[in-house]
This record gives C-alpha cells, structure tokens and sequence, in this order.
C-alpha cells in the first residue's frame, strides 16, 4: 500500500484522538465520511493502525516513580541480548526498552510505585543472571512536555 498525504493526516488525527468520529475525522482531512472510513479501514488492514487505547493520568491513581535506566550487558552475542530481553518483557512495570548506540546498550523505562519497587526489581533482575553487567538509574523528577503523539507530517512524505 502506497501512502498518500491524506493517508499520513489520517493517522496523525488518529494518534492525537483515537475516538473522534469519521465524520470529524473526514472533515480535518477533506475527505467525505465514506472514502475516509474506507482509507481507516485500509490503514487498519495493512497493519499501519495497530490499535487504540487510552492514555491515563496516572497521577490521579497515586503515586508513581518513572525511572530511565542505562542498562549495559556483560556480553553482546545474540543470546545474550535475547535472554534480557525475553525476561524484562515479563515485567509490566517496564514500559519502553530501546537497544542504543553509545556508552550503554539499552535504555529502559521503568514505571513502579515507589524507589524501593524499583530497587526490589533491580535486584530481581541482578540476581536472575541475565547478563546485566552495570546499570545507571535516572529518576524522573518532572516531565514538563510529553506528547502522545509523533509528528507524522514533518517525517513522513507521501510515497511512490
């Protein structure tokens, strides 16, 4: 499937406001409802659209400590790199994981309760032996600007 830009408007509405109505949707695009649902359900076919969900406040919920962690392994076969991986996914409090380039391989993002949630899952994971060599806490004190969305009409031009 080519994309258009009328395709990457879409999904850059859809991103900031995964409820809005196709007849709101169609009228921010330019297109009347019908091909505008048409090219949702298109997106959506082609695996462009993965889902929608609900961002929530979690600071309505309690308190909440977000740590970025610099994780550096011992070793760096893909074995290695696999067996972190397969065991920090299990852990829900783990909401991003990006393997980097630099001083570290990877940077993670916890969400817990509190530092000793945090600490009690640093150690958890020290003591599973899964090749954590050093890591680096970074605790988030306030986060001024974080936006739900990419900027999917600056990145992306129409292809074909």
């Amino acid at each position: 499937m080519k994309l258009d830009q009328i395709d990457i408007k879409i999904l850059y509405e859809l991103q900031k406001n995964g409820r809005i109505t196709n007849v709101e949707l169609a009228e921010l695009v330019n297109l009347s409802p019908s091909p505008c649902l048409m090219r949702v359900k298109k997106l959506q076919q082609e695996g462009y659209i993965t889902g929608y969900s609900a961002r929530i406040n979690i600071a309505k919920l309690g308190q909440a400590l977000t740590v970025f962690t610099e994780i550096t392994l011992k070793n760096h076969r893909q074995s290695d790199f696999a067996r972190f991986l397969a065991a920090i996914d299990k852990l829900d409090q783990v909401v991003e994981c990006h393997l980097v380039s630099g001083g570290y391989d990877y940077l993670v993002k916890f969400v817990t309760s509190g530092i000793i949630e945090y600490q009690t899952l640093m150690e958890r994971l020290i003591d599973l032996d899964i090749g954590i060599d050093k890591y680096f806490s970074f605790v988030v004190l306030k986060s001024p600007i974080v936006k739900p969305h990419m900027p999917l009409t600056s990145l992306f031009q129409p292809q074909g």
